[in-house]
């Protein structure tokens, strides 16, 4: 009985070790194949679209003509020598323009000079930014340019190129330029009404004259205007500039009239050193002024720069050599004047003509400044405190038209197939037209500033003298 129910537990015990074995191999065989349906038949999936990462070398070498693209390009060093240039030119006018023609007038009117040339200068800086460049290098007709398509800048920015003549300059840079070429036009007329004129009457006049004589001529000749296309050669300012700014004087020194005491006492300089120290600041700056016209640190700025140590040179011993026949005695204010005058007739030449040509204009210039100062001033019987016109009028004019000789490359210069006789005829029409045009305008400011305001101090005020009757104070204690 025992025996029977012993062995059939374990019957039941091996069949339920059976079972188990077969349910193992079944799930075993069924899960290979799952499996194996798995890899045959896989279930559809969503495809995703994954953009592969950016090759750090290939987007550098893609980005960099792009950067390149986008960067302003310009030269350095013609960036560095037109900073050198700008600030040059500055100080041609405070402390060299300042000195020189603070040393010309009388003790009581010094500090009015040097007033009237610093504020007038820095009164035309702001109307050049206003509208003066715009005026002169933007589109417009044969004698003004646009007066708001660049307005107080417009469009520029510190990193901006290529919006002017320029390309290769910041266009900061080259505005900043031109700009110390206008404030010093109008700040050499200054000396020609020095010693007898109201402060406000100054002010009154340099603004209209900036806008109206300035600006016109600046676009006629440097702007694509009438004389530029004619094909007249001012590398630097000959018409521009002297030429402009000595008519200008002789014509305001006839509508302000002569000083109290002129040609019966002698109205001598005060200060014949700081007229001496303000020419030689003159020679200095002007390098930024002839040289600085290049707008580059190139050969024709060499050009430019040995033609202006030549020039001046010549015209100091010219003038020395005409005073010491006719005087007997050379002068260092002679000297002085001399080295101006050679200055003021390279200048439209310093750029085309070579170094002989250079020693002739300047040559020419020293001699026949002299007689601009003396026998000329005597026979138009002006009063030219400071011979404004005698130097920078008679010296742009020599040097205009002499201009038209020495840049031909037969003579030296660098215009090759140079007609002579038609650019001597062509720089001859420059100077009579400029002549016409700055004595026409000036005139006509003149009349309305002596209309608004008059022109000249009452005769107590210049007796006692403009430094303390205008300003209030004096440069010396007595």
């Amino acid at each position: 009985m025992k025996t029977s129910l012993l062995t059939g537990w374990q019957a039941r015990f091996h069949a339920v070790c059976l079972m188990m074995l077969l349910s193992a191999l079944a799930v075993g065989a069924f899960s290979s194949s799952a499996h194996a349906q798995a890899q045959v038949a896989p279930v559809a999936e969503e495809q995703v679209a994954v953009e592969p990462l950016p090759d750090p070398a290939a987007a550098a070498a893609t980005a960099a003509p792009a950067e390149e693209a986008a960067a302003p390009t310009f030269d350095h060093g013609d960036v560095a020598w037109m900073l050198t240039s700008t600030l040059l030119v500055l100080l041609m006018v405070v402390p060299g323009l300042a000195l020189f023609y603070g040393g010309l007038v009388r003790s009581k009117n010094v500090l009015s000079v040097l007033s009237q040339i610093l504020v007038v200068f820095s009164l035309v800086l702001m109307l050049w930014v206003a509208y003066g460049y715009s005026a002169v290098f933007s589109e417009g007709n044969a004698f003004f340019g646009s007066f708001t398509k660049f307005a107080f800048l417009k469009g520029f920015a510190p990193d901006s190129v290529g919006n002017t003549p320029i390309a290769g300059l910041p266009d900061y840079l080259f505005v900043a330029f031109q700009s110390t070429f206008a404030g010093i036009t109008t700040a050499l007329i200054v000396g020609a009404f020095a010693e007898r004129i109201k402060f406000k009457a100054v002010l009154l006049f340099s603004a209209l004259w900036f806008t109206l004589s300035y600006i016109p001529m600046a676009h006629i000749v440097w702007g694509g205007g009438y004389l530029g296309e004619m094909g007249a050669i001012d590398f630097a300012g000959g018409t521009v500039v002297h030429i402009n700014a000595g008519v200008a004087g002789l014509v305001a020194a006839y509508f302000v009239g002569k000083r109290i005491g002129y040609g019966q006492t002698a109205l001598k300089p005060h200060n014949v050193p700081f007229t001496y120290i303000g020419a030689m600041l003159l020679w200095v700056g002007w390098f930024g002024f002839n040289a600085g016209s290049a707008a580059a640190a190139d050969t024709v700025a060499s050009l430019a720069f040995i033609n202006t140590i030549l020039a001046t040179a010549a015209a100091v011993l010219g003038w020395t050599l005409v005073e010491a026949v006719s005087k007997g005695k050379p002068s260092a204010l002679g000297a002085a004047s001399g080295a101006v005058a050679g200055l003021v007739g390279i200048t439209p030449a310093c750029g085309t003509v070579g170094p002989l040509g250079a020693i002739v204009i300047g040559l020419v210039a020293g001699v026949v400044c002299v007689w601009g100062v003396t026998g000329l001033k005597r026979l138009l019987r002006v009063d030219d405190t400071a011979d404004v016109f005698g130097v920078h009028g008679i010296g742009g004019i020599v040097g205009a038209i002499l201009t038209g000789v020495f840049s031909a490359q037969s003579l030296g210069g660098t215009k090759a197939d140079l007609d002579i006789g038609h650019q001597v005829w062509v720089q001859v029409v420059s100077v009579g037209f400029t002549i016409v045009w700055c004595a026409v305008v000036t005139a006509a400011i003149l009349l309305v500033v002596k209309l608004v305001v008059g022109l000249r101090v009452t005769e107590e005020a210049e007796r006692t003298g403009l430094d303390v009757t205008s300003h209030g104070e004096s440069a010396y204690e007595a």
